[in-house]
């Protein structure tokens, strides 16, 4: 048999015998690489790795980073309520029981329902010249109408001559002297008619501390002032030589110190046409700085810390929840949506006088019965609308 040739066949079912010719040696296979002799697989030996680990998805490292950044607002939005919370709280306990009984009913939530708020503006600096006052400098009524987004406000002058309960016929801002903010909320109740929810009665005294805690505040001084001699900070000598304050006009950033002698300041001998209504402007636009300072991102980053301090000017009896819907109402009021009024009087050579005849017309566009209307006199009464009154 030729060397070639095998006398039998590999089945699986075993072998059959015969001639089976065999691959030459020319068209065998070639060895693979790799492979040693007999068809063993040799293997090269496995290169050495480093144990580093693997990166997770990035829907995982998502949905944890959102998860941390919604824990840790969940801790601050709690910190800050609470620490909020024990501010109002001591707020409340500050406010006079008759006043609390002078108040009318909220008739349903204030963040669903019309509200009227008396903010009482005073001013009783430890001072000689300032020692036992209690008038009320600022009255103003705040109307929020939750529904519309709509937010109004109200200026009373102080100098009005009205009827006060109990003791007869006086300027307005003497309720607060005679009676405390009880009598202030049945005076203005009665020169208004309308039902009075809520009080608020800020110390701008306080305000001066408030301020400098807030790092200060920025106010746009509509023109210059140069003011009489009122709490000269110097000694008596030099007091007599002194010219007064003065304000340049423009933006300008204030402390707490210069920020309240701006809202006290009733004479401007570089205009003698301001009345009274120039000084409340001046008080609303000091009111509105440390309003829009507190909303601000830095100071609210710190509220956990300093939340509690921001209501240390004022009294209420607003609670916790009532004061934050009336942020959130004022947040959602626009500006075209802002209506600012004020009542007129017909005031005489000595700054006082009785209530205008128009006043009656004003209310009803606070309230939003009638289309705001701006005051045709000095003195008149009026409401513009998205802007304050000059």
């Amino acid at each position: 048999m030729p060397p070639d040739e095998k006398p039998y066949r590999v089945y699986k079912g075993g072998r059959t015998k015969g001639k089976v010719p065999a691959p030459s040696r020319q068209t065998r296979a070639p060895r693979k690489a790799g492979r040693g002799r007999g068809g063993t697989r040799l293997r090269r030996p496995a290169a050495f790795r480093f144990g580093t680990p693997r990166r997770p998805p990035w829907r995982r490292v998502i949905l944890l980073t959102l998860l941390v950044l919604v824990l840790l607002f969940a801790a601050w939005a709690i910190a800050s309520y609470f620490s909020f919370s024990s501010g109002v709280s001591d707020a409340n306990k500050r406010l006079d029981p008759h006043a609390r009984a002078a108040l009318a009913d909220q008739n349903g939530l204030l963040l669903s329902h019309p509200s009227n708020i008396l903010v009482l503006g005073t001013d009783n600096a430890p001072i000689a010249q300032r020692a036992g006052l209690r008038h009320s400098d600022s009255i103003m009524l705040v109307r929020s109408d939750p529904k519309n987004h709509r937010l109004a406000y109200l200026s009373i002058p102080r100098d009005m001559v009205v009827s006060i309960p109990g003791v007869g016929t006086a300027k307005i801002n003497a309720a607060m002297q005679s009676g405390g903010p009880a009598l202030a909320i049945r005076t203005v109740h009665d020169l208004t008619g309308l039902p009075i929810n809520h009080v608020v009665v800020v110390n701008f005294t306080d305000f001066r501390d408030l301020i400098d805690a807030l790092g200060g505040v920025t106010i746009d001084v509509p023109k210059r002032i140069v003011s009489d001699r009122f709490d000269c900070p110097f000694s008596a000598a030099r007091c007599r030589n002194w010219q007064g304050w003065r304000f340049a006009k423009g933006s300008q950033h204030m402390d707490g110190q210069r920020a309240l002698i701006y809202s006290r300041i009733r004479v401007n001998r570089l205009d003698p046409r301001e009345t009274d209504f120039t000084r409340q402007a001046r008080q609303q636009a000091v009111t509105q700085a440390v309003m829009s300072k507190l909303t601000s991102v830095g100071t609210l980053a710190k509220a956990p810390f300093d939340a509690g301090s921001w209501v240390k000017p004022i009294t209420t009896d607003l609670s916790t929840g009532q004061l934050i819907s009336l942020g959130w109402v004022k947040f959602r009021s626009s500006g075209s949506n802002v209506l600012h009024c004020r009542l007129g009087a017909d005031l005489g050579p000595g700054g006082t006088g009785a209530p205008s005849e128009d006043d009656a017309l004003t209310i009803s566009m606070f309230v939003g019965r009638s289309a705001p209307q701006l005051p045709t006199t000095t003195f008149g009464p009026g409401c513009a609308r998205g802007h304050e009154l000059s």
